[in-house]
């Protein structure tokens, strides 16, 4: 496991969440880890080479709504995010998953690297509850195998998400 401290960027450069982060004044960790293209899924891949508790770690899922709006679901990685409870919190009547070409497209990332923070396209974003109950939080940094671990309330403010229930019960 790679780690860096605040305000650190990768030898390839910075990406433009670690910008947003640097610009908002925000202290994070940097986690760095090689990303396998053989990994089940992206997700558990981060909780598996950062050895971090599950419930910590969140991705980011775009939706369309049905009122053709786009915005950004973000839950822990283990979790599945509720059609039903996204589309409650945009004001809408329902949601599906976007295309992972139009994520790409409107997030200005790859999929298993696209971040909350400094998309190219600007989306309403919500953050399930859960992330309060932790000290710290993970997201995607930018890119595969690069991640940011934060303080929840400092990601709620730099990213303007809502912080509201997202996931369906098990």
């Amino acid at each position: 496991m790679g780690k860096k401290k605040a305000n650190s960027s990768s030898p390839s450069g910075p990406t433009r969440a670690i910008e947003a982060l640097n610009k908002a004044g925000i202290s994070f960790t940097l986690h760095e880890y090689e990303h396998s293209p053989e990994a089940r899924t992206y997700g558990g891949e981060t909780v598996e080479k950062l050895g971090v508790n599950p419930a910590t770690a969140f991705k980011t899922l775009m939706v369309k709504l049905n009122t053709g709006e786009f915005v950004v679901g973000i839950i822990p990685v283990l979790r599945h995010l509720s059609m039903k409870l996204i589309a409650k919190a945009a004001g809408a009547k329902n949601a599906e998953m976007a295309d992972p070409a139009v994520a790409q497209r409107r997030t200005g990332y790859v999929v298993g690297g696209i971040s909350p923070l400094g998309q190219t396209t600007s989306h309403r974003l919500f953050v399930d509850e859960s992330c309060l109950d932790h000290d710290t939080m993970i997201v995607s940094g930018g890119r595969r195998g690069y991640s940011v671990e934060l303080s929840p309330l400092d990601f709620i403010d730099v990213s303007g998400a809502e912080c509201v229930p997202l996931t369906a019960i098990d």
